[in-house]
């Protein structure tokens, strides 16, 4: 089974310079947790609800646009690619969504969503989630400390 299989074609889209609050009112409307970032019809990025939370409104930063706060070290795969390579990929590069890209275009995207709800992938999701659920250098005791001693200086 391959990507395209799978993946959900309707995909949403913003471009480089919207102003952010249009990547967040797609997802609402959309109900999707992630947009890929447009330069034209050319995919340069993606901005996930977490990256908005984080990298915008945590920035106490008005007027900001896509570009401003997008991932662009995207990480896609082409229609053809193998669902096990789909899952090694997400469990890889700790993400949940992955673009189906074909000719700098994106045409899909596979969400572990796609992978867990089809009884065939359940296997490849839960290993994928439990990847992308564990930080590559950071424990969880680390994380609290470091956390605690931050609020505690604030």
């Amino acid at each position: 089974m391959k990507a395209q299989d799978i993946m959900t074609q309707d995909v949403y889209t913003v471009q480089a310079e919207d102003p952010i609050w249009k990547a967040a009112q797609v997802m609402r409307d959309a109900n999707i947790g992630a947009v890929p970032v447009m330069k034209g019809r050319e995919v340069v990025g993606i901005i996930t609800d977490r990256d908005i939370a984080i990298r915008d409104v945590a920035s106490e930063e008005d007027n900001r646009t896509c570009s401003e706060i997008m991932s662009s070290n995207l990480v896609s795969c082409d229609p053809e690619t193998d669902i096990e390579e789909v899952t090694n990929l997400m469990s890889q590069h700790q993400i949940r969504r992955l673009p189906v890209v074909e000719n700098g275009e994106v045409i899909g995207m596979v969400s572990l969503g796609d992978l867990a709800t089809d009884n065939r992938f359940q296997d490849h999701a839960q290993q994928a989630l439990e990847d992308i659920s564990t930080p590559d250098s950071v424990s969880p005791q680390t994380s609290m400390h470091n956390l605690k001693s931050k609020v505690e200086t604030d």
